[in-house]
């Protein structure tokens, strides 16, 4: 059984301050109007020297500075240091809150009651993350309640996107002493609507734009996995990942078998699937678990979500240069994003992504950080 060190005890023994070996991003890089609503950065710290910076454009996680077994910290997710690197992206979605539904819908379309529903298309013929402009690019109200939380609220109005009703969403950002990064959402709509809100932080614990992600050690507690078709949709299936390169079910380095003749990794040009997590009795389970063994940097993601999104980079290109003057290429980070299944509306067998009115959307997501000895 491997030992694991919560960065609380590390920290313990290595507590010289000058170990906190990083630079916080000026707020004033982040001052500025879109659609007449003030831009914002906010930075949140926990007892342990663990800190991140969070805008309220798109709800984004801007920087998250974790140590490594020898107490030398790195800002392991991707993005930028001005507000203005967001706005010239050519990835829209670097550390972003994602809505009003994460991941893809065939053809922009699904049918509620009995009502038909057209989307705006972004990912070919398909909707994608919410469309044209979802949650990611909108500026959320902020409230920092301490040095520890910040809440975000925006009130998507009805037909925004296509999608029916008001929908009021609360989301809250909390970085807890147990050194985790806790993202909560709420949501109430006044008429039937389809959500499947999500985080999309690009993650790489060698240190954003350091390095490939494929020497990292994934382990994703799910049997089964949704197969995709060309388009990246969901053919209804949910199949087994047993003698599979989707089988993660033992700590797996994530690129031992990505380059494998395997029809689900040429459509997804790599890993870019939703994973069937396992049932368990907790309301709140242990989704995913990785690590990188050089810095011992270990993350685990735990949610009451029934899927788990892995994407392991594959259309990052080097064109983007980030933080700190670096460049991300092919596969240099991962996403875990806790979630329902793509395309739960028009996929009578998958768990539905409904939402009526007098009814909570409820979804959690928490990152939470160790070191591996």
């Amino acid at each position: 059984m491997k030992n694991y060190l919560l960065v609380l005890a590390l920290l313990a023994f290595v507590s010289c301050a000058t170990k906190n070996n990083y630079k916080l991003i000026d707020e004033a890089s982040f001052k500025g109007n879109i659609d007449d609503k003030e831009v914002k950065l906010f930075t949140l710290k926990n007892e342990n020297g663990i800190s991140t910076q969070i805008t309220n454009y798109g709800g984004r996680v801007v920087n998250l500075w974790i140590p490594d077994r020898e107490g030398n910290y790195e800002d392991i997710v991707l993005g930028y240091e001005t507000l203005d690197g967001y706005l010239k992206s050519n990835e829209i979605y670097y550390g972003a809150l994602i809505g009003r539904y994460g991941n893809r819908l065939s053809q922009g379309k699904f049918n509620l009651g009995e009502s038909n529903y057209t989307l705006a298309t972004n990912n070919n013929e398909n909707h994608l993350h919410g469309g044209i402009k979802g949650f990611n690019n909108v500026v959320w109200d902020a409230e920092q309640t301490n040095t520890q939380s910040l809440t975000l609220s925006y009130m998507s109005k009805n037909m925004e996107e296509g999608y029916p009703g008001n929908l009021m969403v609360e989301v809250i950002y909390n970085l807890t002493d147990n050194d985790e990064l806790k993202i909560e959402y709420k949501a109430y709509t006044d008429e039937s609507t389809v959500i499947n809100l999500t985080h999309h932080s690009f993650f790489n614990l060698h240190g954003a734009g350091k390095g490939s992600i494929n020497d990292h050690q994934l382990f994703i507690d799910a049997d089964f996995y949704t197969p995709v078709d060309e388009g990246l949709i969901p053919t209804g299936k949910i199949a087994p990942v047993t003698d599979t390169p989707m089988d993660f079910t033992q700590a797996t380095a994530i690129g031992k078998r990505v380059n494998r003749d395997f029809e689900q990794l040429k459509f997804g040009l790599g890993y870019d699937h939703n994973w069937v997590l396992n049932p368990s009795n907790d309301k709140i389970r242990l989704a995913a678990r990785i690590t990188e063994p050089v810095s011992g940097r270990l993350m685990e993601v735990y949610t009451n979500e029934p899927g788990l999104q892995f994407y392991g980079g594959n259309f990052l290109d080097g064109k983007d240069v980030g933080k700190y003057g670096l460049s991300y290429k092919h596969r240099t980070a991962f996403c875990l994003e806790a979630q329902h299944f793509p395309d739960s509306p028009n996929q009578p067998k998958f768990p539905s992504t409904e939402l009526n009115p007098g009814e909570e959307y409820y979804s959690v997501c928490i990152y939470k950080f160790m070191i591996e000895k």
